[in-house]
């Protein structure tokens, strides 16, 4: 007997990291719906995984304008979580805090059997847990219960220390089907996946060959994860400053006559900003302005290299497939590599999850 199809529904799902790790994990997931506002995003979604499935707009007008599918086995998704996380300025107020609750709307309404939940570790100790959890105490969640653990991206094979805050939900006539078990205690590595990557870009900009219209816009694309080994073009004062920076160095090393004003003033703070990657380690986490080195320990791990990694090598770090499709801007491009649950943890989540379906 053909085993059946386990329908999935993902909510904030950006280009699709949780989605391609699903359909890693087995062939019997099957994407449905997808909802996401940023529309470059909502393309590479649709191009990577089929014609019609993205919402491209707000998880508001979803709910109020579209028709639920008929029928969800699991839904998946990431809210925004600008407002709480540890990076950046902290703002209890930010709209984003709330988008979790049509999360939990979307729950009520479809009444999956299962969900996840991914977010920053902050998130576990955040307001807005609290509230989620009184909801499946005595809210309109009460037919569900969930646990959550952190996870670190790096344990389930990806070449990335990434700890996130992981829900998985179940309704209560189901029993929770645990989180999943580490599968690499030696961890992959920066080295292990720069290995067949040419440290010569091919370029600085997208290809112009090539353009794609949706939800009325027109948009550069799509380009697979390979066409996207473009470099920057550096200002002579910024290639100075990468000289100087060894193989695991960062600001620290540069020279103070190189120094921006700013630098001279704060000896102390972050080691990871101008940083070199480690080749020996798990890079450190893969964020939207990857391509910035002043933004984190984004330089090439080889001290001979003068550029931070390019959209290709981070998407490799996140463990995007090779086929995965991704339109847009170059920048539109880093911010959905960035946004992107690992794609190694993903498949791992899938497969627990797939356990409970046999």
């Amino acid at each position: 007997m053909k085993r059946s199809q386990i329908r999935v529904l993902d909510l904030f799902a950006g280009a699709g990291g949780l989605t391609a790790g699903f359909h890693q994990a087995s062939s019997r997931f099957k994407s449905v719906a997808a909802v996401e506002m940023d529309l470059a995003a909502a393309a590479s979604y649709e191009a990577t995984f089929g014609e019609g499935i993205v919402f491209a707009g707000s998880i508001q007008d979803w709910l109020k304008t579209v028709e639920m599918p008929a029928h969800v086995d699991i839904i998946v998704g990431g809210p925004p979580c600008q407002g709480f996380s540890t990076l950046g300025k902290q703002d209890a107020e930010d709209v984003r805090n709330t988008l979790w609750q049509h999360y939990a709307e979307a729950i009520v309404r479809l009444r999956p059997k299962y969900f996840v939940v991914e977010n920053v570790a902050a998130f576990a100790a955040s307001p807005q847990f609290l509230e989620f959890t009184a909801l499946t105490e005595t809210g309109s969640l009460k037919d569900y219960a969930f646990q959550h653990k952190i996870l670190n991206a790096a344990d389930f094979g990806a070449p990335q220390a990434r700890k996130r805050a992981v829900i998985i939900g179940h309704r209560r006539d189901l029993e929770f089907p645990g989180f999943p078990e580490p599968t690499h205690e030696v961890h992959r590595t920066v080295g292990d996946v720069f290995a067949g990557v040419t440290n010569a870009v091919d370029g600085l900009d997208l290809p112009e060959d090539r353009s794609i219209e949706f939800a009325g816009k027109t948009f550069a694309g799509p380009f697979v994860s390979r066409e996207l080994h473009l470099g920057r073009r550096y200002t002579e004062q910024s290639l100075k400053r990468f000289s100087k920076i060894p193989a695991g160095g960062n600001r620290f090393d540069i020279p103070v006559e190189l120094l921006s004003e700013c630098w001279k003033k704060h000896k102390t703070g972050s080691g990871d900003v101008m940083g070199r990657l480690h080749n020996d380690k798990p890079s450190v986490t893969i964020r939207t302005e990857f391509f910035k080195p002043e933004k984190g320990r984004y330089l090439h791990p080889d001290p001979k290299v003068m550029r931070a990694i390019t959209h290709y090598e981070a998407a490799l770090l996140q463990g995007f497939p090779a086929d995965h499709q991704f339109i847009g801007s170059k920048t539109s491009i880093a911010r959905q590599i960035g946004n992107a649950v690992p794609i190694p943890l993903g498949k791992a989540i899938g497969k627990q999850l797939l356990s409970q379906f046999r």
